[in-house]
């Protein structure tokens, strides 16, 4: 949520008449431009803190990150602090290409990409590293792409680098020859990590609905077997307070059904004799279901992982 509030904020900022209006209540001093792009660092470092905690396994990304936070700190007051000598003139939505043949503003441009470079290139290089120990092929998928989104703002922030050093040293042919590489590669490294965060809620609510369509079929065709068994013998229902099997969802009153049953046949074994078998079939396939290798809601790996995106 902070990182989408704060990368929000900073996108919103680069909207050409909203920062105008901004920057006019600050007196036309470019105020706008380090909200922006102090929002735009604390994003990133939020974002990648919930990708890495979602890609490690077990609690390795939940620990404190007391480094990362200073460093953060450090990048703001950087920026902050080459902000307030770059000499400038009136309110500007072009604030680098402005002011870029300062050096203060080449290194207020500098502190933001190179920090933005480490964050992407360490979230990049986890995604990567524990991609593979995903239990579900839609996390591999969504990891391998968040891990390209975040090699391309790599290349990105080279670019940027390039850039300002060739407007710092005056060459602004060449400075607009990058510039074409520099609008292809903020597409692609958008796109990717976009889909990348994209796959796991979209897949989760494909797979939780197939999975309720499973849910409600054996539910339908474990009732004849539990009247056969359970239906018989009172003393083997569950009681879990005061809500009635229609209340149930379809995965609960499943295994209400079927612990049901096991235990009407567990304290009557003569009652299997009355299952033919389309119904010893379905009682079968409801205890593989309920006993299979994916626990249904959670991950099977050990970690935040695939909960976490």
């Amino acid at each position: 949520m902070t990182a989408a509030v704060t990368i929000a904020l900073a996108l919103t900022m680069n909207i050409d008449p909203v920062y105008s209006s901004l920057d006019a209540a600050f007196g036309g001093r470019n105020y706008g431009d380090i909200l922006a792009n102090v929002s735009m660092v604390v994003g990133i470092y939020f974002l990648s803190r919930a990708i890495i905690r979602a890609a490690t396994p077990d609690d390795m990304g939940a620990r404190r990150d007391t480094p990362g936070i200073v460093l953060l700190g450090i990048v703001i007051v950087g920026l902050v602090f080459s902000f307030s000598f770059i000499s400038t003139h009136g309110s500007s939505t072009r604030f680098m290409l402005d002011y870029g043949n300062q050096f203060p503003a080449a290194l207020y441009s500098a502190i933001q990409f190179v920090y933005i470079g480490y964050v992407v290139s360490v979230t990049g290089a986890t995604c990567f590293r524990f991609r593979a120990g995903m239990s579900r092929a839609y996390y591999r998928l969504a990891f391998t792409f968040i891990g390209i989104g975040c090699a391309l703002a790599v290349l990105l922030v080279t670019l940027v680098l390039v850039m300002d050093t060739l407007h710092l040293q005056g060459q602004l042919d060449a400075m607009r020859a990058v510039s074409p590489a520099y609008d292809a590669t903020v597409i692609a490294a958008m796109a990717f990590l976009c889909v990348g965060l994209a796959i796991p809620p979209v897949a989760r609510r494909i797979v939780r609905h197939r999975e309720s369509a499973t849910q409600d079929e054996l539910v339908r065709g474990l009732g004849g077997v539990w009247e056969k068994t359970a239906g018989m013998r009172q003393d083997v229902r569950l009681q879990l307070g005061v809500e009635s099997p229609r209340q149930q969802d379809p995965a609960r009153k499943l295994h209400r059904m079927l612990v049901e049953v096991q235990d009407a046949l567990l304290v009557e074994p003569g009652l299997a004799s009355s299952l033919d078998i389309r119904e010893l079939r379905v009682l079968s396939a409801a205890e593989n279901y309920l006993a299979g290798p994916i626990d249904h809601g959670t991950k099977v790996r050990k970690g935040r992982g695939e909960g976490a995106l």
